[in-house]
């Protein structure tokens, strides 16, 4: 952490289908330039950054169901999905001239590193963005679960949540135009308030283990950059 920054090691969590675009499939080429810039950005003032991405422009595991497919069998066609988009990533930030690492929960050593804990904190620790993927390597959990988990295990200052609105409203804001969104909000609150943030497991990882949660728009130009600085944007989710 600098005197230009207020967290020193962050997990940044994606949705694959914001990788998608407009077009909602496939990888978007110039919404990988953009996320990667952005991410340069952040990198340079020395924050260690960690990322995870889902897999749901490729395929989700739930919906996979409803073609006949197998709930396990679809969840880890699911994590191949999000090693896909890992790489993705990796390519565009290499060539923005960032060193990455891309450590997968199910072993590929051809493509990528199997997740070793602290190993990853040496990559994070020397500079590099660490990419997880593969979920967390078992069915019947999300990629919000994997990026609750391997920020606790990891030790990141707060989990940032990368979303295409720009926090937690009072209600949904495409329907309720009268729907306000929170600048802060406790974790109770939330809770009692059935405000839909993350899957239940995810958020009571990070409740348990008191790790804040920001959600925010990643589509804003320049957001992710603001927020580390300190700028007051998003929604920030914390223990009271």
């Amino acid at each position: 952490m600098t005197s230009q920054t207020r967290y020193k090691r962050i997990l940044l969590k994606l949705s694959g289908e914001a990788l998608a675009g407009p077009n909602g499939h496939n990888i978007d080429p110039m919404v990988l330039e953009k996320y990667s810039q952005e991410i340069r950005e952040v990198a340079d003032l020395g924050v260690q950054v960690a990322i995870v991405i889902g897999g749901g422009n490729i395929f989700r595991g739930v919906s996979g169901q409803r073609s006949g497919i197998d709930r396990v069998q679809g969840d880890y066609m699911g994590m191949l999905a999000t090693v896909i988009n890992a790489m993705a990533i990796q390519s565009s930030l290499e060539e923005h001239g960032m060193y990455t690492r891309v450590m997968s929960a199910i072993r590929m050593e051809q493509v990528c590193e199997p997740y070793v804990r602290r190993r990853a904190v040496r990559h994070l620790e020397k500079g590099r963005v660490v990419i997880f993927a593969a979920g967390t390597g078992n069915p019947y959990f999300t990629t919000d679960s994997t990026a609750a988990l391997r920020a606790i295990e990891i030790e990141a200052d707060v989990v940032l949540k990368g979303t295409k609105v720009d926090g937690v409203y009072t209600a949904d804001p495409m329907k309720d135009k009268t729907a306000t969104r929170y600048t802060t909000i406790s974790f109770e609150d939330v809770y009692e308030k059935k405000l839909n943030v993350m899957d239940l497991t995810a958020f009571t990882l990070c409740q348990e283990n008191n790790l804040p949660i920001i959600v925010f728009n990643m589509n804003e130009e320049g957001s992710l950059l603001r927020l580390i600085k300190g700028d007051d944007i998003g929604t920030l989710i914390t223990a009271k």
